[in-house]
């Protein structure tokens, strides 16, 4: 008998393959045993976002002209007040493509934040190329707005009501009723893991509503306060609350002398010499005044268009609701003499005449128009334009 054969090589055989097999085992025992992913683990494998060191979006630092007289304009309903983590989700599902039908467009798509949070084009393109009805609006400072609607067209109740309106709409991001609506949407962030780890940051529950989506898109917008500008820099140097204007109105010391002439146009009104352009679009904010009606862009319009606020325009053409004008002064000339009459033309932009009411002509000189631009050029906040909280936070 040889020993390959014998009982005793088959029993050492057997032992050799009874120890790999529990040291298999006790592999799989180890790899059964690591500890689950935490929920920061999982979210930095697709994010740029610490969840225990969230940015600061709840309690931003604003500047001294920033006061109660601003602040109590914010629109934001008490039960969607800006929080770290709302905001965070916000700024997630802003950049998300996922948010569109065939993971082409965001919402950043149509609102880039190095051009104020809108477009260069005159119409944006949606998930299949087709032209979107609109320019693409600013969104800064849109939390200062005291009207009751939003969009070009007052189509919607609030920034909350709006902020879903493009996912559903069939050219913008396609989860119209055709796609399924937004349950399809909720179905299909619900599969993305990130998702039910920030709504329960944000909201206390993994579950995915589009009221969540609402609520949390609005707070991201509603924290995107313009307070960098050159415009801001000097009003905080000349804010006197015990003066008109709260020191408004005096020169400011870091203006040209062009800058401050055009500011002075700015804010005077057309019977004292002025171009009257803060009677609609008020100081501070920039944010258009809830009772401002028709600018008189076509003769006859019945349309009452809102306008975002003026902060970063001068980054921001094409203007107007369809990007007609594309300069600032072309937009200077329609109101210096080119708004047109019709019934809902705001009565700040019409005089009366022996033969009726008839659209403001301002009839500025060319050193006048060129002051208003210069003007207009020192509401751009670079700060915000490229703040790190308010980019994209993918990675890859």
């Amino acid at each position: 008998m040889t020993l390959r054969n014998s009982p005793l090589s088959m029993l050492l055989i057997s032992f050799v393959i009874l120890i790999l097999f529990s040291q298999c085992k006790d592999h799989e025992v180890i790899i059964d045993d690591l500890p689950p992913l935490t929920s920061n683990e999982i979210i930095s494998q697709y994010l740029d976002i610490d969840l225990e060191n969230l940015d600061n979006y709840a309690n931003p630092d604003y500047p001294i002209h920033y006061d109660e007289n601003i602040l109590q304009n914010d629109n934001a309903p008490s039960i969607n007040k800006v929080t770290d983590a709302g905001a965070t989700l916000g700024r997630v599902l802003f950049y998300d493509v996922n948010l569109s039908l065939n993971n082409t467009v965001a919402c950043a798509s149509c609102h880039k934040q190095e051009l104020g949070f809108t477009d260069d084009r005159k119409l944006s393109l949606g998930f299949l190329g087709g032209e979107t009805g609109r320019h693409s609006m600013r969104l800064a400072n849109a939390n200062f707005y005291t009207g009751e609607r939003m969009f070009w067209d007052k189509r919607a109740l609030d920034i909350e009501d709006q902020s879903t309106m493009p996912i559903k709409d069939h050219v913008e991001m396609g989860f119209d009723d055709s796609a399924g609506g937004i349950d399809s949407l909720l179905r299909k962030l619900s599969q993305l893991e990130y998702y039910p780890i920030l709504f329960k940051e944000a909201f206390g529950t993994e579950i995915i509503t589009e009221n969540g989506i609402k609520m949390a898109l609005a707070q991201f917008i509603r924290s995107m306060v313009s307070t960098g500008s050159k415009f801001d820099k000097g009003f905080a140097q000349a804010y006197n609350p015990a003066l008109p204007g709260r020191g408004i109105n005096q020169p400011f010391p870091n203006f040209t002398q062009e800058e401050n002439m055009g500011k002075q146009l700015y804010f005077t009104p057309p019977p004292q010499g002025g171009a009257g352009c803060a009677g609609c679009h008020n100081g501070t904010t920039f944010a258009l005044a809830a009772n401002s009606q028709n600018n008189g862009l076509d003769a006859d319009e019945t349309i009452i268009f809102k306008s975002p606020s003026l902060k970063n325009i001068a980054v921001t053409g094409p203007y107007m609701h369809d990007g007609r004008f594309a300069t600032l002064e072309e937009v200077v000339e329609h109101y210096n003499s080119g708004i047109q009459m019709g019934p809902t033309l705001d009565n700040r932009l019409r005089v009366p005449t022996p033969n009726g009411q008839q659209p403001l002509r301002l009839n500025l000189s060319q050193a006048e128009k060129d002051a208003l631009v210069a003007f207009l050029k020192t509401l751009t906040d670079e700060a915000l334009l490229g703040d790190e909280k308010f980019s994209d936070p993918f990675k890859g």
